[in-house]
């Protein structure tokens, strides 16, 4: 009987993943307010009353779903930075792998609006207080490699920046030269 415990969790442990992938898969094709139990059994080989089975509610797939995309965009930004050696040339390229990100998935940017607006209604601000604590310790690191007299300070600017250059360029796009020139001005030194 204990041998079977652990294929047991198994087996529950990989039905929630392929939930929460599904949930991951809605959410970037459709936005928040189409990922509902129907659709993530819809995008999943299991049934709506497995995903229930799985989860208290939809909102809980949803914030674990949304867990990943941002774990996976973070992955993505180390990724970046690790691929150049000189510190502005690692903070320009997570910037520009941000912006790329949401350039290329246009949905991802009102995804990402539509998520924090829900959380706040809902009280649970501290959600998204995590994936922004997990972006600004990146920045944080690499602006403490440059030199700038408040690196902490500077990270926050740079994240606040992000969030609004996000918004403009979902409306209207700027050049990437541009983008460039505001960057040093919020970090304090050339990167032309």
């Amino acid at each position: 009987m204990a041998a079977t415990r652990p294929v047991i969790e198994e087996n529950r442990r990989g039905k929630r993943e392929q939930i929460i992938d599904a949930a991951r898969q809605v959410l970037a094709r459709d936005g928040l307010v189409a990922c509902t139990a129907r659709a993530v059994a819809d995008a999943s080989p299991l049934t709506k009353s497995a995903v229930h089975y799985y989860f208290d509610d939809i909102q809980q797939i949803v914030d674990l779903a949304m867990r990943e995309h941002v774990t996976a965009m973070v992955s993505a930004l180390r990724r970046a930075a690790d691929g150049e050696s000189e510190p502005a040339e690692r903070l320009r390229a997570v910037v520009q792998e941000y912006l790329a990100t949401f350039a290329e998935q246009p949905g991802a940017a009102y995804l990402w609006f539509e998520y924090w607006i829900d959380t706040g209604r809902r009280g649970s601000a501290d959600i998204v207080a995590a994936t922004l604590d997990e972006v600004s310790a990146l920045l944080r690191e690499l602006v403490a490699e440059l030199p700038v007299d408040d690196p902490a300070e500077t990270g926050h600017a740079l994240m606040s920046w992000l969030m609004g250059t996000l918004v403009q360029q979902q409306v209207r796009p700027r050049p990437a030269a541009a983008l460039r020139r505001e960057l040093g001005a919020v970090v304090g030194i050339a990167l032309d």
